[in-house]
């Protein structure tokens, strides 16, 4: 599995190399190592199976849908799938079958992907470590005494330990960046409205974005390129023109500003992971016009986030409070009494952040961040000190989390490891709708080091 999607799609356009083979190849995958790592609830192997051989039988009479048929791919399990159940990692919803596809689904398939099944997660996405789940915590394959990061935890999990070719993960506040940083590999949040959030279980509407996570920056753009687009049926969806990511790739990078905010950002690091980031500055350096450090005003209240996942949440916390995980429960509760006159200021002010951050893209192209400002951190420490956990989610969701309010595209890469072999991640911003600078600047880097190559012990292939 070191070949990227694009190379492994002209095997399999070329017939080269089974839709069957791969398929089957991860599910042996998944079956050896998902004990150990919990990274999937519901592997969906005869289903799998069945898209597999037909995505064969397309190519083989010349109908290839493009780079994604035939490949497998698997879903966090916040994400409606047609007769699969979708389990939010919540007793609450063990047993909740949807009738209809996401919009993300609907488009994966359409593009001929394998589906191989459902991710664990962080409970109803509402934390940053995948310590809280009704089906278990999600272990790092780096080590898995240390957690995997969350909430999008077994979609990182499984991709780093090569269960499946990419996966689709939910961000609200870093949960596909944060998770990728933490398991050495590569996660980006679109643009907010730019992937359509229909049929995903919601956390907080004004900050959830859907993207992809994947092992290179070329799988998540041939990802991102399958599944963003304008959804008419979707309030929160952008009607503007999506651009082509994987050319953005290959063609001749335009040149770049980048802007480095010190302060908060970089501000309390762990020394590895400042070691590493400013190890990565020093490459970027070499390949953009110019790099300066500038102050942000940084939004971190989370009223909004905690009133809009009361709201969802309210009907069950009124009738089924014991379903959930008691962690879970209380922080839901947060949001209770924040009232609807103040829930609408939020919203204003909301508008008024992501309307006031594009004054800094008049002059800059791209923010440069370390992803989280410490490695992942060891279950047994989380477990048996329960009172540590928020506050290490809190501190592991600091430099994402701002993106989310921001609304704008980002994406975590790998940029080192720590001694004990601890991956460590780098994050770039852009600005709305600019997926492709990002893309361009987070492959420049990848192609002129070496840290996506690296395969975690437990199942690096």
């Amino acid at each position: 599995m070191n070949e990227s999607i694009l190379e492994i799609g002209e095997l399999l356009r070329k017939r080269k190399l089974s839709p069957v083979e791969l398929t089957r190849a991860c599910l042996a995958r998944i079956e050896k190592l998902n004990a150990t790592l919990k990274a999937f609830i519901t592997v969906t192997a005869d289903s799998a199976l069945e898209q597999a051989r037909a995505a064969e039988a397309e190519i083989q009479r010349g109908a290839w849908r493009g780079p994604l048929h035939g490949i497998p791919l698997a879903l966090k399990d916040l994400i409606d799938t047609a007769g699969v159940r979708t389990t939010a990692a919540s007793a609450i919803f063990k047993d909740r079958i949807p009738a209809q596809d996401a919009e993300v689904v609907r488009r994966l398939k359409s593009a001929g992907a394998v589906l191989l099944g459902k991710q664990n997660l962080h409970e109803f996405a509402y934390g940053g470590s995948s310590v809280i789940s009704y089906y278990g915590e999600v272990h790092n394959p780096w080590n898995p005494a240390r957690i995997a990061g969350g909430s999008s935890g077994g979609s990182a999990a499984a991709v780093a330990a090569a269960l499946c070719y990419g996966a689709i993960g939910t961000d609200t506040a870093g949960s596909v960046r944060e998770p990728a940083a933490l398991c050495g590999i590569t996660g980006l949040k679109p643009t907010y409205g730019r992937v359509s959030t229909r049929g995903v279980i919601p956390l907080s509407s004004s900050l959830d974005h859907v993207g992809p996570i994947a092992r290179s920056v070329s799988d998540v753009a041939v990802i991102l390129q399958g599944i963003a687009g304008y959804d008419a049926k979707d309030i929160n969806s952008a009607d503007i023109s999506v651009d082509d990511y994987i050319a953005a790739l290959v063609d001749r990078p335009q040149p770049l500003r980048v802007g480095i905010p010190r302060k908060f950002f970089y501000e309390d690091l762990d020394p590895e992971v400042a070691d590493a980031t400013e190890q990565a500055l020093s490459v970027l350096k070499t390949m953009v016009e110019n790099i300066r450090e500038l102050e942000l005003p940084v939004p971190t209240d989370r009223t909004l986030q905690a009133a809009e996942s009361y709201a969802y949440h309210a009907w069950f916390v009124a009738r089924t409070p014991e379903l959930y995980q008691p962690e879970t429960l209380r922080r839901i509760r947060t949001g209770e009494n924040v009232s609807e006159a103040e829930i609408s200021q939020r919203r204003r002010e909301l508008q008024q952040i992501r309307s006031e951050i594009l004054g800094i893209f008049t002059e800059l192209d791209l923010l440069v961040t370390p992803t989280t400002p410490i490695p992942a951190p060891a279950l047994a420490e989380l477990k048996q000190n329960p009172d540590l956990l928020r506050p290490r989610e809190i501190l592991l969701l600091r430099n994402t989390r701002p993106v989310n309010v921001w609304g704008l595209p980002a994406i975590s890469i790998p940029c080192g490891f720590t001694n004990t072999g601890l991956p460590i991640g780098l994050q770039i911003i852009g600005p709305p709708w600019g997926e492709g600078k990002v893309l361009q600047l987070a492959n420049a880097y990848e192609q002129a080091t070496a840290w996506h190559k690296r395969k975690p012990p437990l199942g690096g292939a």
